[in-house]
């Protein structure tokens, strides 16, 4: 048993002129170029898809080899999964070349082995180089260019990978920054298996989905609930960075840039026990990352008056010119190339390699004291509490029931009500989920009527723009929806203030 350590870059065909052009410049040790014939292999059912198994066979010249591969993680980009190999004769599986144990418990070999049928083909040349790095680590890098083919579909395959083949896991990384420089390139978390999977199933684009809260577990140290955290907010970032590219939406990168503010927020909430020099270069890369993604809170806004035609805006005598005012002001916003030019440009694939190895290689752990080192080995739930005591507490403060809050007051603390909420997400599988999301939902709904407030903001820029009845008549609209939302926001801060605290149990 190998396991894989890789991680994979999609590009375009002309970047090989670009990595030879690198390779060259390094101590090369083997160098090959061959065509390879792949089929996958799974039941009608999907039984090894559903147990995260990947089966399949490589022919190369007369050579067959039979691969099995269990269930891993990729986090930006890296793949880590176990592999089975074993020498084969030809293209018809057979699962008894592989030790039995590696099998999930209960299964029954012969029967899902007489159900195995072909789903798809993936058929490409890999140029293959061996490289030695300065500090003796091993890489392989591979250009693979062919298909993924099922049936009459078929999709590209243009990827660069590089695989630890012995020595560090720095030096991967280290490589894999030379790899990204001249931009054009993004970290893949899709397999060709995935690929080939969507395929033979005619499988449509993911769907977007809200960051779900960390599986964080009673008997989890603060060092794993902090990892898992991370990785959590990686895999988030991924999974609708390829939804973005795959079909422009605007809620995909939405949730990008929950994932970027998430990261910032574990990194705040953990600083206790993680000294913030260990993480200084990724939180500026973080906060540029996270600025980048400023406009789309414009985005959301405008959108949500313009739709459906401007339905909210019908009773208003100028409608169609607040329309056509609007929508040159959404014009003017990024488009979709733009955003796919920072999801290739160097810098931001960077970012993600950084985290990445970050995460991997436990960078925070030669900044940390012994105190440090002894907080992170201790459980995870006490801590938990302190985090959620300071968070809420200075939030509550804010919110009292003898303060009459405005529009402005309620707007001036959406940053620490988000960053509270994303604290959350962390710790909140410790506690009751009923008691948790009785306690959570109020305070995210308090976020949704600011939300709802800032959307009056393009509203009231058109204030200027009118004149006479008009102007008026849009003052009395907007008046009547800021008070019937702040009137609504003041039933739920009170909701919020009696809620119980889930933590405090």
């Amino acid at each position: 048993m190998e396991t894989e350590i890789e991680l994979k870059f999609l590009v375009s065909a002309d970047f090989s002129q670009y990595l030879r052009k690198t390779i060259s410049q390094k101590k090369v040790l083997q160098h090959s170029s061959k065509v390879l014939e792949n089929t996958y292999f799974d039941t009608p059912e999907h039984w090894l898809r559903q147990h995260d198994i990947g089966l399949r066979i490589r022919r190369f010249d007369d050579v067959y080899v039979q691969t099995v591969k269990t269930a891993g993680r990729v986090v930006a980009g890296l793949h880590q999964r176990p592999e089975y190999n074993a020498e084969h004769i030809n293209n018809t599986p057979d699962l008894s070349l592989h030790p039995e144990d590696i099998w999930p418990d209960d299964t029954n070999i012969d029967e899902v082995q007489s159900k195995l049928i072909p789903l798809f083909t993936t058929n490409f040349t890999r140029e293959q180089w061996l490289i030695a790095m300065d500090d003796g680590s091993q890489i392989e890098v591979a250009f693979d260019q062919g298909e993924v083919v099922s049936g009459n579909r078929q999709v590209p395959i243009c990827e660069v990978e590089l695989e630890l083949r012995s020595g560090q896991t720095d030096a991967l990384f280290s490589l894999a920054r030379v790899i990204c420089e001249p931009g054009g390139v993004r970290l893949g978390n899709v397999s060709k298996a995935a690929k080939g999977y969507r395929l033979a199933l005619n499988a449509s684009c993911n769907k977007v989905k809200p960051l779900a809260i960390v599986q964080t577990r009673e008997e989890d140290s603060i060092e794993k609930c902090f990892i898992h955290s991370l990785e959590h907010a990686l895999k988030h970032w991924q999974y609708h960075e390829q939804i973005y590219v795959e079909q422009p939406q605007i809620d995909a990168l939405l949730q990008i840039r929950h994932s970027v503010s998430f990261i910032l927020q574990i990194l705040s909430t953990f600083a206790s026990v993680v000294p913030r020099k260990a993480s200084a270069i990724l939180r500026q890369e973080l906060k540029w990352m996270e600025q980048e993604f400023v406009w789309l809170d414009d985005s959301t806004h405008l959108q949500g008056l313009m739709a459906e035609k401007g339905h909210a805006l019908r009773k208003l005598d100028a409608r169609k010119p607040i329309l056509k005012a609007l929508n040159s002001k959404y014009q003017t916003l990024p488009s979709h190339e733009d955003m796919l030019a920072l999801i290739c440009s160097a810098r931001y694939t960077e970012l993600l390699l950084d985290v990445s190895r970050w995460v991997l290689t436990r960078g925070w752990r030669p900044f940390l004291d012994d105190k440090s080192e002894s907080e992170m080995s201790s459980n995870v739930h006490y801590f938990s509490v302190r985090q959620l005591d300071r968070a809420w507490g200075e939030l509550s403060e804010m919110f009292t029931p003898e303060l009459s809050l405005s529009r402005q007051d309620y707007i001036e603390q959406r940053p620490l009500l988000k960053r509270n909420l994303y604290t959350g997400i962390s710790f909140a599988n410790l506690f009751d989920v009923e008691e948790r999301d009785q306690y959570r939902l109020p305070w995210a709904d308090l976020l949704q009527g600011i939300e709802d407030l800032l959307m009056l903001e393009p509203m009231q820029e058109q204030l200027s723009k009118l004149q006479g009845e008009e102007k008026e008549q849009l003052n009395r609209w907007l008046s009547r929806k800021e008070n019937s939302i702040l009137h609504a926001m003041e039933q739920t801060r009170q909701i919020c203030l009696e809620a119980i605290r889930y933590w405090q149990h």
